[in-house]
Parts: structure tokens; sequence; C-alpha cells
């Protein structure tokens, strides 16, 4: 073990840790299909993502055609949940560097979990496909707590932090996040947060309010030693 500036970290999962656009894209574009809507193209799928399921599938539909009945989409939600339940993994990969942060961290004596307002039997399944569940501590997703309580809101990121509890000394930890719901909630939660370039961004990286912004995970490990010696000098 290292002296490393923090305990915990956590990642969001889609356009963060692993880049499950091909896999989303598929699964709502089968949605809107029974809807009579024409499919989105994959990168115009990009833009959509953000906040759970449901949030995306309801923008495309507004960009399909318009909005259904509160019915209506939930009904095409639980079909979208149904068909991505069975098709988690066909293109879902880590980003570059992915699995080489997650070792690095390790080997620093950090403990990793992953916070995501995707629905945490869809994370867990996910990483399960694609072995790499043994990463991480804890996997929370955004109906962990229950309605009401995702990202931006801090509640799943403190109970990352209630998880990782110990009662020798505070909990140092860090956050990684691609959108404004990822720094959102780190920031209401008291932490720093890390947003990626390279993610389902929903306004550019440089103003989503993050602590720090990379471009590869190669920078990561020396983004948070970084933030970590900055915090000890104030």
């Amino acid at each position: 073990m290292t002296d490393f500036p923090f305990d915990i970290v956590g990642f969001d999962l889609d356009g963060t840790l692993l880049d499950s656009l091909g896999d989303l894209a598929v699964a709502l574009n089968h949605a809107l299909s029974l809807e009579g809507r024409p499919a989105i193209p994959f990168d115009a799928v990009r833009e959509l993502v953000g906040g759970g399921a449901r949030k995306m599938l309801a923008r495309g539909l507004e960009v399909t055609g318009g909005p259904v009945s509160d019915e209506r989409l939930s009904a095409l939600h639980q079909a979208l949940i149904d068909f991505y339940s069975d098709h988690v993994a066909v293109q879902t990969r880590l980003y570059p560097g992915g699995e080489a942060i997650l070792q690095g961290l390790a080997a620093r004596g950090v403990r990793i979990a992953v916070v995501t307002n995707k629905l945490e039997h869809l994370a867990v399944k996910i990483f399960a496909e694609l072995g790499l569940s043994h990463h991480f501590f804890t996997v929370i997703g955004g109906d962990t707590l229950g309605p009401g309580r995702a990202k931006p809101k801090p509640d799943l990121i403190e109970l990352m932090l209630e998880r990782a509890g110990s009662a020798d000394r505070p909990i140092r930890a860090a956050f990684v996040g691609d959108t404004t719901y990822d720094t959102g909630a780190a920031a209401a939660a008291g932490i720093p947060c890390v947003a990626v370039s390279f993610g389902f961004n929903d306004c550019p990286a440089q103003e989503l309010g993050a602590t720090a912004v990379i471009d590869h995970f190669d920078e990561l490990i020396p983004t948070l030693e970084r933030i970590g010696a900055a915090a000890e000098a104030v």
C-alpha cells in the first residue's frame, strides 16, 4: 500500500468507466420501434444519455415525434429494460486504459465503487458478464435507495461512503464521472469529482463543474494525486 491521497474512488458507469453507447442505442431503438418511431443514429443517442434509461427514452421520443402519455412511457420503458437486460454486454467495453486504472488504483490500496443511475441489477449484470465484478467493493444503482434519490442528489454517493466507513479515521473519497449528474452529486456530498471528456458529457467537459478534467484514464492517478496534494496544502 502506498500513501495515496484517497481511500475510495467511485466511478459512474455509462460514459465514464464503460462505453455502453452501442448497447444503449440498440435498446432505445427497440423501444422506439414499438411506438412506430424511426431509429436514432448511435452518435445522436450519445446526446440523450444521462439520468437513467427512462429519461433517455423520454428524450428519444421527443426527438422522434414528441412525448407519449406517462402510462405509455412506462410500458415502453419496461420494454427497453427487458430488451437491454438480455443484451447488456454485447458491445459494451471498458474505455481505453480502464483495466489499467482499476489495477493501478488497487495497487495503491484504493477501494473502488460504482455509483450509477442505471438500475442496480443491470449494472451488476454488466460487470458480471464482462468479468469485472471483482474490482468493486460495492455497486450502487439509481434504484438502490428507492425513487427520487438518484444523482445529482448526493444520496447514492453518501451510501458509497457509508458502505466504506471506517471507525479508525474519516474516509478520503473522490468520484469520477462524465455529466452534471455526477459533478452535482459529488459536490453535494462534499467530495472532489474528476470529469472525463470522452464520455456522454451533457455540456462541454470544462463546464461540468468538476474539480479536474481528464482526456484519458492514463491521467487519472496523477490528477487524483494533484487534487489530494492541493487539499492538504489548504
